[in-house]
């Protein structure tokens, strides 16, 4: 359908597609990094589909940003070797592109991915402020930041998403994004809830609430959005403090989360910008493609 051709209400859509889409990839249409060679790493039939494609994701992923500050060689990484402060969303669209491409990408596009960020990550060295070498490389710290994604993007699709999943479905997503993490460098990547839950306590004793850690928590309380993107920023924000863990908010010095406020007003604001991006942002072309070539070989 050409330009001159849509609907007042789908002219105000496809330009919402290109506001939101420049935002979060720094491209405003559509394409690159999905390929329909083949079903690349998951497919279209997989938990990593169906909570990847869900904006609720978003929620998730400042979430994580969030639990990351507390792990000072992590953190140090991002001070020292990252513009954040003064080029936030290249970083946002760099990630954003790491995860449409390892999730949607073919098998050939997700592994050359992963093999830049492996370059890029073997440059990421340092020491910390209290003296702590490190690398970003390392498996351990590597598995700090896949599980923390992991967790925040489950958690926030089972609390905001669109369609309810059971405890099983919930490892099995566990279990597929073992695959990203383990292709990055993670040893025996979790594949359960169970064991999420377990690795990322595993780090309790490491994290500290120190002076970078500080700084980024400041930051991500206030980062140079347009006027524009303020108020919905401020409800991802709100619902991802939300979904912090006890241990996260002790260590965050925030109060115990409180429930009333949270189903009254934090989950049904999330739901509603969740809901209107999710009606926004129709997928792209080459994964309804998919979709529909999956569904014919059911038929």
């Amino acid at each position: 359908m050409t330009a001159d051709m849509l609907s007042p209400v789908q002219g105000i859509r496809r330009e919402l597609q290109r506001t939101v889409r420049t935002y979060i990839t720094g491209q405003p249409e559509a394409g690159g990094g999905v390929g329909i060679a083949d079903d690349g790493w998951f497919g279209p039939d997989s938990l990593t589909w169906l909570i990847q494609t869900d904006w609720s994701v978003i929620i998730g992923g400042v979430e994580s940003l969030l639990v990351q500050t507390l792990h000072p060689p992590t953190m140090s990484g991002v001070a020292q070797h990252s513009a954040y402060k003064e080029d936030p969303f290249g970083r946002l669209h760099r990630t954003a592109n790491f995860i449409g491409t390892t999730t949607f990408g073919s098998a050939a596009e997700a592994e050359r991915m992963v093999e830049t960020i492996r370059r890029v990550h073997s440059r990421v060295t340092g020491v910390t402020p209290s003296g702590e070498p490190y690398e970003a490389n390392d498996p351990h710290n590597l598995a700090w930041v896949h599980c923390t994604e992991v967790d925040g993007f489950l958690r926030s699709y089972q609390r905001y998403g669109t369609v309810d999943i059971t405890d099983a479905e919930a490892d099995q997503y566990v279990s597929e994004m073992a695959k990203v993490g383990e292709a990055l460098g993670v040893i025996d990547a979790p594949r359960s809830v169970a064991e999420l839950n377990a690795r990322l306590e595993s780090y309790i004793p490491e994290l500290r609430y120190d002076a970078q850690a500080r700084e980024a928590i400041r930051w991500l309380m206030l980062p140079p959005n347009k006027i524009g993107a303020q108020g919905p920023y401020l409800v991802i924000l709100g619902a991802a403090m939300n979904l912090l863990p006890s241990w996260a908010r002790r260590k965050l010095w925030l109060p115990p989360r409180i429930p009333i406020v949270s189903d009254a007003v934090v989950a049904p604001a999330a739901r509603t910008l969740t809901g209107a991006l999710n009606w926004i942002m129709e997928p792209p072309e080459e994964i309804v493609e998919l979709r529909e070539r999956h569904a014919a070989t059911r038929s």
